[in-house]
């Protein structure tokens, strides 16, 4: 796995992780639980209102904002109709974190550091 990781890519309403043999898709306007599993590499877990589940290494948004901006936009607007159930706490501390490591790589980009 560690040779072919998961590709993931997104759109209005959706994020897709296709990996070796499988991919999985989520409802990202639709979540209704995000959880952020903490250990050697942080993952975040959305699952949507059809009962499907993605998980994404948090790296994978750091160095993507593009993805990161589509996901949280969808998460706003499925905060909005009030689906998630659980999670928006967690949702929000990667979006600290995210906005933290976005923030430090331009000031290192820029030589501001």
């Amino acid at each position: 796995m560690v040779l072919c990781p998961p590709r993931v890519s997104a759109g209005a309403g959706w994020l897709r992780s296709r990996a070796l043999l499988r991919t999985r898709t989520v409802r990202t306007d639709l979540l209704v639980s995000v959880r952020c599993l903490d250990g050697v590499a942080q993952r975040l877990v959305l699952r949507d209102a059809f009962g499907r589940r993605i998980e994404i290494h948090s790296q994978v948004l750091v160095a993507n904002p593009g993805l990161w901006y589509r996901l949280d936009e969808d998460a706003h607007t499925s905060e909005a109709r009030g689906s998630p159930r659980c999670g928006a706490t967690a949702l929000h501390r990667v979006s600290g974190r995210i906005d933290r490591e976005t923030a430090r790589r331009v000031f290192k980009v820029s030589g501001l550091e």
